[in-house]
């Protein structure tokens, strides 16, 4: 019975071996793709800024568009949700905070009295909502490792098509900002109407930095048309933004799931080696046992003494040679 645990413990610690290996390389892979994604993220900064800057010096020249996505709602009687998540598991508790910071703030509204509609970024996103039932507008999926800017005019027309229609009175972004490569934090951000403020009040240059000297501009045509051009443009850069954050922060996460189960896999076949260590010393001690009980009573019986001793020294060696 013991030599069976022995052999049940052999064969869980190869696996746990084998497990331990690809944790490992998941591990590391996510290492070097946080790399890039905080690469991307710093590589989109300068696009978001210029435009920002550029509606910025519209709205100083006179610019003043009666965009859809500028315009506030009187009463907001539905919510929009663009819920970012990934398309796969195996990052610990990211793909859940987000999806259920959004379930919590669609039950706020539900208190409040306003209904709900839900964009929704990943596969883990469309499969959890979906399961439970919620109303959803539109799904994407196959991107969140590195999602591209033609993705987020996708998932940017999906929501402004229910805004711009009048179906919802407001958008809001779900997903996790990337702050550090330990720190990443859900949050749920409006999203349209755009506000105004974010713009300035033109007193940013055509590089984006505030308080240098401006230059006049002359437009063509004229600021109010440019304006109404560049605004779908400045929610898209906006919505790719949060793109490359949550992106950046799944691969952290999946680091640091996979450094802890890695970790878990080693402690797990220390302990399992010890207890494969004492149930081997246990069986060679009883089958020790065995063999002396025997010889003793062999040489009561009155047996012959060197039968016995070479009976003693072939069943031990071939007890040794069995466990090794």
């Amino acid at each position: 019975m013991a030599s069976g645990q022995e052999r049940i413990l052999r064969r869980r610690i190869k696996s746990i071996e084998a497990t331990k290996k690809i944790t490992r390389a998941m591990e590391l892979i996510a290492a070097s793709r946080i790399v890039r994604a905080q690469t991307r993220v710093r590589a989109a900064r300068p696009y978001s800024e210029k435009v920002t800057a550029v509606i910025a010096n519209l709205a100083s020249a006179g610019g003043e568009a009666d965009h859809p996505l500028l315009r506030e709602p009187v009463d907001v009687a539905k919510v929009a949700y663009v819920v970012i998540a990934a398309d796969r598991g195996l990052c610990g508790g990211y793909n859940n905070n987000v999806l259920r910071a959004t379930e919590r703030a669609i039950a706020a509204d539900a208190a409040a009295g306003r209904g709900y509609e839900i964009v929704l970024s990943g596969r883990k996103a469309q499969g959890y909502f979906r399961f439970r039932d919620y109303r959803i507008a539109a799904g994407f999926e196959g991107f969140s490792d590195q999602p591209s800017y033609s993705d987020a005019q996708r998932i940017a027309e999906a929501a402004t098509a229910l805004f711009e229609s009048g179906e919802c009175g407001q958008v809001k972004l779900a997903y996790t900002q990337f702050h550090s490569m330990g720190v990443q934090e859900v949050a749920i951000v409006p999203f349209m109407p755009l506000d105004s403020g974010d713009f300035g009040s033109g007193d940013a240059d055509a590089d984006g930095s505030a308080g240098g000297p401006s230059g006049g501009y002359e437009f063509e045509p004229e600021p109010a048309a440019i304006l109404e051009r560049l605004l779908p443009r400045y929610a898209e850069a906006r919505l790719y933004s949060a793109l490359l954050e949550a992106s950046a922060s799944e691969h952290a996460a999946r680091q640091r799931a996979m450094k802890a189960a890695t970790d878990n896999a080693e402690d797990l076949k220390t302990n399992l080696t010890r207890v494969m260590n004492r149930a081997r010393q246990d069986a060679i001690t009883t089958e020790i046992m065995e063999i002396v009980s025997g010889a003793e009573a062999l040489s009561q019986t009155g047996g012959e003494v060197d039968l016995l001793s070479d009976t003693i020294e072939a069943r031990t060696a071939n007890l040794f040679r069995a466990r090794d």
